[in-house]
């Protein structure tokens, strides 16, 4: 069942453009499914995709909402967050098949091969290596391997043209690379997300197809905040949800 009324909140996305129920404890939605869906979107608009770990949809209404693909399939494991999934995507006009499936037992079938674009913003820390906290609901959110999303990804593209876009974190893009060259899925796209222009990395929003290795297009960083309290004219247009606009191509012969 859905989380009652007294645990959600009722939120919004791109200034009040798009609405957003969430658990009002937990994982919350927060500014890299933003940076996912944007970053996703700067390609060949899709008939079908496919958010693994969908948690309430807030990738699908960013693709959504940007005009990057026709018809939405949602991957999520947790029912109380899929039944949130469906309400925020009936209330964006989304057409979409919820599939609530964990990703450790495969692909759901029907979306073997089905895809136009896969995205996710899978679990950031691996269960047997980091502290986890208090909160069950943000601890599953937050904790599991990296494996079975990279694995349905692959399971999940049409072919070679299909793309794959994941954000993870920055200081794990090795083993992130390694992950999906063992399921022949090569990086084409990288950009680096920065909190600042004097700070590392913190995130990588990483495009990738199954394709021959070689031509990595890397994009220019994106810094979230010019000055204190002063977004990036970049992280602005993001959060508003205004497109960009050139979209980005990969680079190199598939």
């Amino acid at each position: 069942m859905a989380p009652g009324p007294e645990a959600t909140t009722s939120d919004s996305l791109y200034g009040g453009a798009v609405s957003l129920l969430q658990p009002a404890r937990g994982y919350r939605v927060n500014v890299d499914a933003l940076l996912l869906a944007d970053f996703a979107a700067q390609g060949r608009p899709a008939n079908l995709a496919v958010d693994l770990g969908a948690g309430v949809g807030s990738v699908a209404l960013g693709l959504h909402h940007l005009g990057a693909a026709s018809r939405f399939a949602l991957v999520e494991r947790e029912a109380s967050l899929l039944a949130l999934a469906e309400q925020n995507a009936r209330a964006a006009g989304l057409v979409h098949l919820p599939f609530c499936h964990d990703l450790t037992l495969g692909l759901p079938e029907a979306l073997r091969q089905a895809a136009d674009l896969v995205v996710s913003n899978p679990p950031f820390f691996d269960p047997d290596q980091a502290r986890q906290g208090p909160h069950a609901a943000k601890t599953r959110a937050r904790f599991g391997a990296l494996t079975p999303f990279i694995a349905a990804a692959a399971a999940a593209i049409a072919g070679s043209r299909t793309r794959v876009a994941f954000v993870y974190p920055a200081r794990e893009l090795n083993r992130f690379l390694q992950t999906a060259e063992s399921a022949q899925l090569v990086a084409k796209r990288l950009q680096l997300v920065h909190a600042d222009a004097r700070s590392p990395a913190r995130v990588a929003l990483v495009e990738m197809r199954r394709a021959k290795p070689g031509g990595l297009v890397i994009l220019p960083p994106l810094f979230e905040w010019s000055a204190k309290d002063a977004r990036s004219p970049e992280l602005a247009r993001i959060i508003e949800g205004r497109a960009a606009n050139a979209r980005a191509t990969t680079g190199g012969r598939k």
